[in-house]
């Protein structure tokens, strides 16, 4: 939220709110360990069915949702678009297709081309579950290590090639091969690996609390090292593309035991962003949005404490939102379409 909409007298975390962008990474490396440790164990006795019901119940409700919110938007789209285009992102998006396309994937709910990504993501899952992974943790490791490098090639060889022939490039720079790699669904394939070989490797691999510890601080004092003394001064498209991707790994190792980083983010408000996340990402840019278009702050006469007042409005319809609509939607999809092997999923 702060990232696409920076308020001002923040000068003090701009370093990070500045590259907010790494953090989709994070959360793409986040959801292939979780489901990767999750499923370790019981991947093969699943019906894969079963698992993707999981997955739409758990995403598509509130992303439908965003989507009936956000059709003024859809309108902006048709009027900016040429016809072909309006109607592709009109058929492509609600099917989360629209990341597949670099010039249509921030169609409609500009920031909702991470969940096309991560619909892709999920429908490989099962089958890259089966492989044969390694067993030994240090043979984990490695793979992880060579992964993340694969992962960075095609944003090195485009910085090197440049095929966009742009003189700069930063968040706001424009191009077809650019928006290929920063919104569209396989340049985030080796991230979402590495997350799996994490998953596994925080199953094989017993780690003592001070050890989690060490790691947990070692990569918070690494990040923030990162963001405020190099990231300006380190190629964007790096950074995009997941060159952050082992301190995150080595921040979600260390957050997995009992120690003072874990217990900060454990924190109960943290908690309930945490669980309104989804509801509060896939409505905060057009909600924000839409409410600078009509004028929300003036109605409402609270312009001299915008934008706060917008980020808590915006967060208190996306937690009501959360309660009252994307549980009970989830449940009702398992409960309806489901099998209790769909529920536990």
């Amino acid at each position: 939220m702060l990232f696409h909409f920076t308020p001002p007298h923040i000068e003090w975390i701009t370093p990070i709110v500045g590259h907010g962008f790494v953090f989709v990474g994070f959360f793409l490396l986040i959801s292939g360990f979780i489901l990767s440790y999750n499923y370790g164990d019981r991947i093969r006795t699943l019906k894969v069915k079963d698992f993707y019901l999981a997955r739409v119940a758990r995403l598509y409700p509130v992303y439908l949702i965003s989507l009936v919110i956000s059709i003024p938007v859809l309108m902006e789209e048709f009027h900016i678009r040429t016809r072909g285009e309006f109607f592709r992102g009109a058929i492509m998006t609600p099917l989360l297709l629209q990341g597949w396309s670099p010039w249509l994937a921030t169609f409609w709910n500009t920031v909702a081309w991470t969940l096309s990504t991560e619909a892709f993501l999920y429908v490989i899952f099962p089958f890259v579950m089966r492989w044969r992974w390694p067993e030994r943790a240090r043979n984990l490791v490695a793979l992880g290590f060579g992964i993340w490098i694969l992962g960075l090639i095609p944003h090195g060889i485009y910085m090197l090639t440049n095929p966009d022939g742009l003189p700069h490039l930063d968040r706001y720079s424009y191009g077809y091969y650019l928006r290929g790699l920063k919104f569209t669904p396989l340049p985030y394939v080796c991230t979402f690996l590495v997350g799996i070989v994490l998953g596994r490797l925080h199953g094989v691999r017993e780690m003592s609390e001070r050890v989690r510890a060490v790691l947990a601080f070692a990569s918070v004092a690494g990040i923030l090292g990162f963001l405020y003394l190099a990231a300006d001064h380190t190629p964007y498209i790096l950074m995009h593309g997941g060159l952050l991707t082992p301190l995150f790994a080595m921040l979600i190792l260390g957050v997995s035991g009992r120690n003072p980083v874990a217990s900060f983010f454990g924190w109960k408000p943290f908690v309930m962003i945490g669980e309104a996340t989804l509801c509060i990402y896939l409505l905060h840019f057009n909600g924000l949005q839409m409410m600078r278009d009509y004028h929300l702050t003036e109605k409402l006469h609270y312009t001299a404490l915008d934008p706060w007042a917008s980020y808590v409005l915006l967060w208190v319809f996306a937690y009501l939102l959360y309660i009252f609509y994307e549980n009970p939607a989830r449940k009702w999809v398992l409960s309806t379409f489901g099998t209790k092997k769909a529920v536990a999923a």
